[in-house]
């Protein structure tokens, strides 16, 4: 079969192969390309041309690895070679670049008309430089695990209703209606309201006087 020499990326691949297989090789590079560029300095994205596996990479972008046009293919490109039956993809696996920093990567398959792996489409993700921003997203949203059953405010205005929802909820759990509630019992109730933030409402002293049956000045009384 004839070989066709091609400048790529500052090198020269030697490929081989029939016309429509150099034709899906070049389609595929298009692909390879608007990948690395949608993912710049992040996701390592490689072209292999399994035709001739010594010279396989023919074209690299975000060039992580160290890897340069012209290196041979990889075990998984080999595998690939020897057994027609191996996996069109492999996705989401493990890996590592030469210098350590961890990956995630997936590996494409391409198949000529013959049902023969002509060629292979890896994508390496740089996860060394996500983990950094998971850790800070993690802590960002993180809250005190002493605050999340009771929170310290709503973002949303409260309303009268929900005062009364509020007030009648936690007379509810007591068994009684809130103006049957024990002089201590609705202390208690009107601290935990003004724990709660509800005094920053308008008008909240007086509604929950109203329901209370007590004054505007015993509820103040009894939240501070």
């Amino acid at each position: 079969m004839a070989r066709e020499a091609e400048v790529d990326g500052g090198g020269e691949q030697p490929s081989q192969g029939t016309d429509s297989d150099l034709h899906l090789i070049r389609e595929a590079e298009k692909i390879a390309e608007a990948l690395g560029k949608m993912f710049p300095g992040l996701c390592e994205v490689v072209l292999h041309d399994l035709r001739d596996p010594e010279h396989s990479i023919r074209r690299i972008e975000n060039n992580l690895s160290g890897r340069q046009v012209g290196d041979p293919a990889t075990e998984l490109g080999l595998r690939r070679i020897s057994d027609p039956e191996y996996p069109g993809v492999i996705q989401n696996y493990a890996n590592r670049f030469p210098d350590g920093r961890p990956a995630k990567s997936t590996s494409i398959g391409i198949k000529n008309a013959a049902g023969d792996y002509i060629a292979a489409l890896c994508l390496n993700l740089d996860v060394s430089v996500l983990s950094p921003l998971t850790l800070t997203l993690a802590n960002l949203v993180a809250t005190e695990v002493r605050q999340r059953d009771h929170p310290l405010e709503t973002l949303g205005g409260r309303t009268s209703r929900e005062l009364r929802q509020a007030v009648e909820k936690l007379a509810a759990e007591r068994g009684v209606g809130p103006r049957s509630l024990p002089k201590d019992v609705k202390r208690d109730l009107v601290r935990q309201l003004h724990d709660e933030g509800w005094f920053e409402s308008r008008d909240a002293a007086r509604t929950i006087a109203d329901l209370l049956g007590v004054s505007r000045a015993t509820v103040y009384n009894y939240a501070k």
